[in-house]
């Protein structure tokens, strides 16, 4: 028989941050259509969205996590809770993003640390506390970061977003090669502007919207969740075992120009 790819993920636990919305949903359930049981991280394990259901609807199981992942100590502990009551973590996806916007002379200390903290810092560490959790098991595992186009080309007023995603695509080639001796593949995905609660306000702007759309030049639409989704599930699939230290650009041709 042909050695034919596999994107099933059967048997397998995945931890999603930021889960109740957004690109963080769509991948959740994403990941659970392929057959991972999901953990959630969630701001408010109150209010989710209904993404647990919808999980559970699917046949997986679902386990709501308490995860700010700017608390990294809270944050380590929902790692931990994955583990102990999952049986096991297979998955991160570092979904929990975002930006502060700021023209570059104008960004304050404060709103530069809090880019950096929500974006690079707490990837890190959660990425550090599950590799060691996936290296005690000795099954490997895969870790996908979310980045952005704008770790590719300048956005004006999104410096301090900008210089946070490149670290984070560069932070993943740099934990790819330290740690592909365990079986642990990190890899990060970098959208352009998809439809979601996140971006509503500024592509309901007409100009804004038809600009951006002429950027995405190859392709002339704004990005779905599904589009970011489908990546998402590849790199964590067996399907790219060999696929390590990449970013995966999801952008529509806008950074080929």
């Amino acid at each position: 028989m042909d050695d034919l790819p596999s994107f099933d993920l059967s048997g397998q636990v995945a931890l999603v941050t930021g889960a109740a919305r957004g690109l963080g949903r769509s991948i959740a359930l994403a990941l659970a259509h392929a057959g991972a049981d999901m953990a959630l991280g969630l701001r408010s394990p109150e209010a989710d969205g209904g993404v647990a259901a919808a999980v559970e609807a699917m046949g997986r199981r679902a386990l709501r996590l308490d995860m700010d992942v700017t608390d990294l100590p809270a944050s380590r502990q929902a790692i931990d809770r994955t583990v102990a009551t999952m049986g096991r973590l297979d998955i991160l996806v570092n979904n929990a993003g975002g930006g502060i916007g700021g023209m570059a002379l104008d960004v304050t200390e404060a709103d530069f640390g809090a880019v950096m903290d929500l974006n690079v810092r707490s990837a890190f560490f959660l990425s550090q506390h599950a590799a060691k959790a996936m290296i005690r098991a000795g099954r490997g595992g895969r870790i996908v970061n979310l980045s952005s186009q704008a770790a590719l080309v300048a956005l004006p007023g999104e410096a301090s977003y900008c210089i946070a995603k490149a670290a984070l695509s560069h932070m993943t080639r740099c934990l790819a090669v330290e740690w592909g001796q365990h079986g642990i593949t990190v890899n990060a995905v970098a959208p352009t502007f998809i439809e979601t609660p996140g971006t509503a306000a500024a592509l309901s702007d007409p100009a804004f919207r038809a600009d951006t759309l002429e950027r995405i030049a190859a392709l002339h639409r704004i990005g779905q969740p599904r589009d970011v989704s489908g990546a998402v599930v590849f790199l964590a699939s067996p399907a790219a075992s060999l696929v390590t230290g990449h970013t995966l650009v999801v952008d529509g041709g806008w950074t080929a120009r």
